[in-house]
């Protein structure tokens, strides 16, 4: 094992949230900006009822669509399996019994409403609500009594009263708590004889010689309480390393409110893995020279957690639509053409005899406007359908210029009598059109863009037209000149 190590420990309860996929990321930079480190996934799926084989392979799917590549884990096997909790169950019972054996812990019987009175109790008299402890001296008699009734029982392990409880973190700096906010003794196996979060990932780091804690700070508050655990089994603990919450733009923590909160969706909508990988590195951390647009390479090489901060960070949808647009514009046509198939597919412009070599060509007349792949349907709309309207009042009016319907008349006989449809008739035609017809500029190629797309806007028309081809043109401009003849 190489000296350093560092773990992504996620629970397959569910698809991966940003804020996850961001610790993940931060760990796997870590470990590659150091060289001789290594990173584990380690699935922490305790929770029975709502973990899923499904899920897990998500995690994997999910992470490996990111760039984010691991060491060890379930998957890959390594030298401290399982990888999966669920498989170390007789490893935490070893623990467990001894910090039973030692004094550190004890069965507790307490009933729901007796722990609900405890808390008012102390809320009352003006503490925190915690429990109160009264377990801890229970007599073998209440004990027999309790065991015989059936009652459901849990293992709490003993929180010293105001004891300081003070480490070092690598992002926050200096952090000093007070046990005494804890909320009294802690629940470390619960009455499905399972452990909880706070138990099993001591001991897990422990075995799994993990040097570096890299996560989110919601579990800042989490790590007192593994720090009393370490001191009790007399394991040295790891260094931590807690990373800024991530925020929507209204400074509130990201939630569904604010959109898409999960990575699946946003590779769903198209948009690309390295430009994910650039921005989720940028919430919470920036390089010294403060660039923005960074391959994946070049973000390892700078990355420190000196450069992060301990400020939250705002998930800005425009700024990863700005980035995703500059690395859509990068990418080769092929790609993206690949990439917006399904979204093309769903929308019933294509199916799956479609000419992939021109859909690239299409694909290319548009890509530079988009920001992620989704977008792309409504440019494309442009060349599909034998009929075309003009898409709004402006387009509209363009047709009800003078002599545009001499001018599309004209346009539809030169077509008619071409040879080939292609980027050399679309670039003579419309010196030819300026000759027959004396109009120029906008007045000529403006009625013939909205007759051909209905929109005032869009690709070159030299790009546009051999795209259409010959048949699609011809039936665009009879459906359009037919309307203009009505209003003559």
């Amino acid at each position: 094992m190489n000296d350093i190590r560092v773990r992504f420990a996620p629970s397959p309860t569910g698809p991966i949230h940003i804020g996850n996929m961001r610790t993940a990321l931060f760990n796997y930079l870590f470990a590659k900006h150091e060289g001789k480190a290594d990173l584990i996934l380690r699935i922490e799926d305790t929770d029975v009822t709502r973990s899923t084989v499904e899920y897990e392979e998500y995690i994997y799917r999910e992470l490996e669509w990111l760039g984010i590549e691991w060491d060890e884990g379930p998957d890959k096997g390594g030298p401290v399996g399982p990888y999966r909790q669920s498989q170390r169950l007789d490893i935490y019972q070893r623990y467990l019994q001894k910090l039973i054996d030692e004094g550190f812990a004890y069965r507790c019987y307490c009933t729901p409403e007796e722990l609900e009175a405890d808390k008012e109790q102390a809320v009352k008299a003006g503490d925190i609500p915690r429990y109160s402890g009264k377990c801890r001296h229970l007599s073998h008699e209440e004990i027999r009594r309790f065991e015989a009734e059936g009652r459901p029982s849990v293992i709490r392990f003993i929180v010293p009263d105001h004891e300081m409880i003070a480490f070092d973190d690598l992002i926050k700096g200096h952090i000093e708590i007070d046990s005494h906010t804890l909320g009294g003794d802690m629940i470390i196996f619960r009455s499905d004889n399972m452990p909880t979060y706070n138990f099993a990932v001591v001991i897990d780091d422990h075995l799994m010689g993990i040097t570096h804690v890299i996560r989110g700070d919601d579990h800042v508050a989490n790590t007192p309480k593994q720090l009393l655990i370490y001191k009790a089994l007399g394991f040295t603990p790891p260094l931590f390393a807690h990373t800024a919450m991530i925020l929507g733009p209204d400074r509130t923590k990201l939630s569904k409110r604010h959109g898409d909160n999960y990575i699946g969706q946003y590779r769903h909508k198209g948009y690309l893995p390295e430009a994910l990988f650039n921005f989720l590195a940028l919430l919470g951390w920036s390089p010294e020279d403060e660039r923005e647009i960074m391959s994946k390479d070049e973000i390892i090489s700078a990355f420190s957690l000196n450069r992060a901060s301990r400020s939250p960070a705002v998930f800005d949808i425009d700024k990863l639509n700005w980035m995703n647009g500059v690395y859509i514009r990068q990418s080769p046509p092929g790609r993206i053409a690949a990439l917006a198939v399904p979204h093309l597919k769903e929308t019933g412009l294509i199916d799956d005899n479609v000419d992939m070599r021109w859909l690239e060509k299409a694909v290319a007349s548009v890509q530079e406007g988009i920001s992620y792949v989704a977008e792309i349907v409504e440019p494309l709309r442009i060349y599909f359908g034998n009929v075309v309207e003009p898409e709004n009042d402006e387009a509209a009016a363009v047709l009800k210029a003078q002599g545009v319907y001499d001018l599309l008349q004209r346009f539809k006989e030169l077509v008619e009598q071409a040879q080939n449809i292609d980027e050399t008739f679309a670039k003579e035609v419309f010196n030819q059109l300026k000759n027959d017809t004396g109009l120029k500029g906008k007045s000529l190629f403006m009625p013939i863009r909205v007759a051909l797309t209905g929109r005032c806007h869009g690709p070159e028309m030299v790009t546009i037209i051999p795209l259409l081809g010959r048949n699609l043109i011809l039936s665009r401009l009879e459906h359009i000149l037919s309307r203009l003849s009505e209003d003559i």
